[in-house]
């Protein structure tokens, strides 16, 4: 288990490493440039060499990135040119939105796809099974900016049972905070429900056919039982392994629905840094999400070795 955890760990520094030269580049081949963003674009030649050499622009580009990784490592991402706010300020008082909408999402996706699988998995072909199948098959076709307009229109300007708009901390007032969360939360749980759903039935049917379910069978175990103590747990190694990728996709996937409805989350962030050349906001929230990305999937690997340790010795 050590061995395994040290080697996960090893390679996790190595894609981050990685990682900060691809978002370092990238970032650097958008079109623009940060002097004509902060001095707008009648500035004279003059003022903008002054610029690019306060910024250290008129370095090379290896030398940037030293620089820059340096002062990452020492939990400093820069500032924006427009306002000067720390970017390491915008990601802190954003992340919570983007976390929250996650917990809440996949709350909701667990929440009704586990017992739906275990319901369906029992009498698979049936009636109920045939519904649920071919219902969570037309989720997986509704991405989040499809299904966000939809909810807008209906549940907030229609019924107007929750706001279109506006975020209340948790920290204020909780209740308020939860309603105002329900609509995004729900706008990108649709095709996580259906992913999970579809896996963990599947995973079932073929766990319930094993022959150590027959022997458990035979011995006059109760099918709940059966599907609690035995059959459930094998299950669940495809529906790990999907979480970590919703999960981690989740991460870049709350941005849209985050400026759909107006969420201060660092999508939203990183939506209005884009639109308005911002760059190093872009690239500190670039690589802060990148990083967590791969760590989520760090701790799904980590996960897999305590539900079966098999997977730490292979």
């Amino acid at each position: 288990m050590g061995k395994y955890f040290l080697k996960r760990l090893i390679q996790l520094a190595v894609v981050s490493f990685i990682i900060s030269i691809l978002v370092f580049l990238l970032v650097h081949l958008l079109p623009g440039d940060p002097t004509t963003v902060i001095l707008g674009p009648n500035a004279t030649p003059h003022n903008k060499a002054v610029l690019d050499a306060q910024l250290g622009l008129n370095k090379p580009l290896w030398e940037q990135y030293t620089t820059w990784l340096t002062a990452v490592f020492h939990g400093n991402l820069g500032y924006s040119y427009l306002n000067r706010e720390p970017v390491t300020h915008i990601i802190a008082t954003g992340y919570p939105i983007d976390l929250e909408l996650i917990v809440i999402s996949q709350l909701i996706a667990f929440a009704v796809a586990i017992p739906l699988a275990l319901a369906t998995s029992r009498r698979p072909n049936g009636t109920f099974d045939n519904v649920a199948t071919t219902g969570t098959f037309g989720l997986l076709a509704l991405p989040p900016f499809v299904v966000a307009p939809i909810m807008v229109a209906v549940f907030a300007v229609g019924l107007r049972w929750f706001p279109a708009t506006g975020y209340v901390p948790i920290s204020q007032n909780v209740a308020t905070n939860l309603h105002d969360m329900i609509l995004p939360s729900l706008a990108i749980t649709a095709g996580s429900t259906a992913v999970y759903y579809r896996l963990l039935r599947s995973d079932l049917i073929s766990t319930l056919q094993e022959d150590f379910i027959t022997m458990a069978r035979s011995k006059g175990l109760s099918p709940r039982r059966i599907m609690a103590r035995h059959a459930f747990r094998p299950s669940t190694f495809s529906l790990l392994a999907a979480a970590g990728v919703t999960i981690g996709g989740l991460i870049a996937g709350t941005f849209i629905v985050e400026y759909l409805f107006a969420l201060p989350g660092i999508g939203y962030s990183l939506v209005v840094a884009v639109n308005q050349r911002d760059y190093l906001v872009v690239q500190g929230i670039t690589l802060v999400v990148a990083i967590a990305y791969v760590l989520v999937q760090f701790v799904v690997d980590f996960t897999f070795t305590v539900v079966d340790p098999r997977v730490a010795r292979e």
